[in-house]
């Protein structure tokens, strides 16, 4: 077995063992929490951390442990701000949710309908890696909003795609949102820009620019204050460093990224970008847990909540998949063939003991920032570190000893 793996294997049972030692010694609620997390931190799996579990009445638990910068050692802060990357596809799913409501746009409209430039999409016929030579073919289908929510359009990421990450376009092919299409739309599931598709007919139905759009309608009423793409510069210190695990396949030492992003998001998009603190993403996810509602704010009707946790793409399943560039590892924390997808969200298929439920909703952002929404428990948790690559093993296993110690809290707590 690798040592690596073992020795994970091997730390992820000494904090079980804290996490029940802690409970069962009558410990204040949180303590547990506070040992794992600060214990991680201390061995350097992961250089910070910022945590929060949530009810759907109150906060149950926050905690932040670490630093926000490995070079100064700049203390890390609970009201942290992190690029939660990823994490906006479920704000901007919940935008374009509200003008299905409205009737401005349906979920089987074609997308073209609203954009023209999806009206040349091409599907990948063949493709060599070596010479770089490729065909294409008209879809079988025009792809549909549907599609865009779900993943299943045919689009794909470069860190997703060896094809998308090869593939150079002839002279005078051009690919709106990034490539061609990998499949006919609704034949697969394939984590992609779809969702920055979501964001452009956002902003195409309801006139406005996505972050105006967002404050008016989502962070203004769910007083999510500290929510943004563009950082304000009396933020900046709260900001945490983006950062990465050094070596060439970023399997060493925790380090700063040699191009880091500003505090400046010039042209954002929905699949990703915005900055955001986990009290911010936690009245979010208390707003879903509540059927679209958050302290008399109204932001979805209950039975558009509802219909974005149910599985939409049929007999098709989320497959695990295979990282195509170092910046991401491969997608180990899916329920390879079994998960599913709702109307932006994973929908998790099994129950682990000590986990979460079937029917959770959940995603991620590649800086390692993580939530995952329990309906049928009333719970939700989120936990933020900041670094490369995605789905890096330690911060993985910080996740696990995160969650398993969340549902330790709401048990004793109950």
């Amino acid at each position: 077995m690798n040592r690596n793996i073992t020795g994970i294997i091997f730390t992820m049972g000494v904090i079980a063992t804290t996490l029940g030692g802690a409970a069962s010694a009558q410990n204040p609620p949180g303590a547990a929490l506070d040992a794992a997390l600060r214990a991680a931190v201390e061995r350097k799996d992961v250089p910070g951390v910022v945590a929060l579990v949530t009810s759907r009445e109150r906060v149950l638990y926050r905690g932040a442990f670490g630093v926000a910068d490995v070079a100064t050692g700049r203390p890390l802060a609970e009201n942290a701000l992190f690029r939660i990357a990823s994490m906006t596809k479920p704000v901007t799913s919940v935008a374009l949710m509200q003008l299905v409501e409205q009737g401005r746009i349906a979920l089987d409209d074609p997308a073209e309908k609203f954009l023209p430039e999806l009206k040349g999409l091409q599907v990948v016929a063949s493709f060599d890696p070596a010479s770089g030579g490729y065909t294409l073919r008209p879809p079988a289908r025009p792809p549909t909003v549907k599609h865009f929510l779900t993943h299943t359009s045919g689009l794909a990421y470069p860190f997703t795609s060896a094809i998308w990450r090869d593939l150079k376009p002839r002279a005078g092919d051009s690919f709106p949102f990034g490539g061609p299409l990998l499949f006919d739309p609704g034949e697969r599931w394939h984590y992609s820009t779809s969702t920055d598709v979501v964001g452009r007919l956002v902003e195409t139905v309801s006139g406005e620019r996505l972050e105006d759009y967002f404050r008016q309608h989502i962070f203004g009423p769910l007083k999510m204050d500290d929510t943004s793409y563009t950082v304000p510069e009396a933020k900046a210190p709260r900001l945490v460093a983006q950062q990465q695990r050094g070596g060439a396949r970023m399997d060493g030492d925790v380090e700063l990224q040699k191009a880091p992003l500003g505090l400046t998001i010039a042209s954002p998009i929905g699949g990703g970008g915005l900055a955001s603190t986990a009290d911010d993403y936690g009245r979010f996810m208390r707003m879903l847990l509540n059927g679209g509602e958050l302290d008399g704010a109204r932001v979805l009707k209950a039975e558009t909540v509802a219909q974005m946790g149910q599985n939409h793409i049929g007999a098709v399943s989320v497959p695990a998949l295979k990282s195509a560039l170092p910046r991401s590892a491969d997608f180990t924390f899916i329920a390879d063939g079994r998960d599913k997808w709702g109307l932006g969200f994973l929908i998790t298929a099994d129950q682990v003991p000590g986990k979460r439920s079937p029917g959770s909703l959940s995603w991620g952002g590649i800086n390692n920032t993580y939530f995952w929404i329990d309906p049928a428990r009333g719970i939700g948790g989120v936990i933020m570190m900041q670094f490369l690559p995605f789905a890096d093993a330690k911060a993985l296993a910080v996740h696990d000893l995160f969650e398993r110690g969340a549902y330790q809290l709401v048990n004793a707590e109950r």
